[in-house]
């Protein structure tokens, strides 16, 4: 429950802050436009993210008939977490990991790269399984969608405001304001950006918790975990816009990685999880 308020309270301010900078750049107009903006990017981005991708990653869906091993295990673990049993697809990628997308839980999808399923046993892959599972049991990735959609659009209209004070505002406002009104659009979408990836780690924490629960042993998700940072994400580097769907971040580990990383650190996530037995 703390991870859902807390993703509750982010997101709120995420809204404020889009509606500010909207309400600044354009008045009562801006404030209506950011609202009408974010209403059509959201759910284009909810009907169509799934099918984007997937074809990004080249995955094929799965049923009974074609991995018989692979559909029974999502469809006894959908049982547990009392959600239907998502469309199932493989990628062939060689880094071990996995994602969920689809539009809510009737319409879910569960994505497992080919490394995931070679280098994981049975009990492993059922806790990352469970992990994708949880995400789409509680919504999160149409979450994730709000959140990065919105932070998109303040990033946006707060670069094409920087040049438009820049080039045309100091002549119609004092430096006072010009200098107040540039802070607000180069710090506004920094801190978009740092709570969408806040959000981000929240839904993560709030999934491995959902995944023992599913399993009955944290340690399943453990255990994989370890497993999945001991192998290189090298194939997956290019995942930039979409490494907050991945149980693991794909990303280069670097300074900025770090920074503004999308997950928890797993060696935290580990832990954490350890510390449900």
């Amino acid at each position: 429950m703390r991870h859902f308020i807390k993703t509750f309270i982010l997101l709120m301010f995420l809204t404020c802050l889009l509606l500010v900078v909207g309400y600044y750049a354009g008045g009562l107009y801006g404030f209506a436009f950011m609202l009408l903006f974010v209403v059509i990017i959201n759910l284009f981005s909810y009907w169509f993210s799934d099918k984007i991708i997937l074809k990004m990653y080249k995955a094929t869906e799965v049923d009974h008939g074609s991995r018989p091993e692979i559909y029974l295990m999502v469809d006894e673990l959908s049982r547990k977490a009392e959600i239907p049993t998502p469309r199932i697809f493989v990628s062939p990628h060689k880094s071990p990991n996995a994602f969920a997308t689809g539009r809510n839980p009737s319409h879910g999808v569960v994505c497992l790269t080919q490394g995931l399923i070679q280098n994981l046993d049975e009990n492993e892959l059922k806790g990352v399984i469970a992990h994708e599972l949880s995400h789409i049991k509680h919504w999160d990735i149409l979450i994730h969608m709000i959140a990065a959609t919105m932070a998109g659009i303040v990033s946006s209209v707060a670069y094409i405001l920087r040049f438009s004070l820049i080039f045309a505002g100091g002549r119609k406002r004092g430096l006072g304001t010009l200098i107040g009104s540039l802070a607000l659009f180069i710090l506004a979408p920094i801190v978009a950006v740092l709570i969408q990836l806040a959000i981000s780690r929240s839904r993560e924490y709030a999934a491995d918790i959902g995944s023992a629960r599913i399993t009955g042993n944290p340690m399943y998700l453990a255990n994989a975990l370890a497993k999945i940072s001991q192998h290189s994400q090298a194939d997956l580097h290019k995942a930039r816009n979409t490494a907050h769907f991945f149980i693991a971040s794909p990303l280069k580990k670097n300074f900025l990685g770090n920074l503004f990383r999308t997950h928890p650190p797993i060696e935290e996530r580990i832990t954490k999880l350890k510390e449900m037995i």
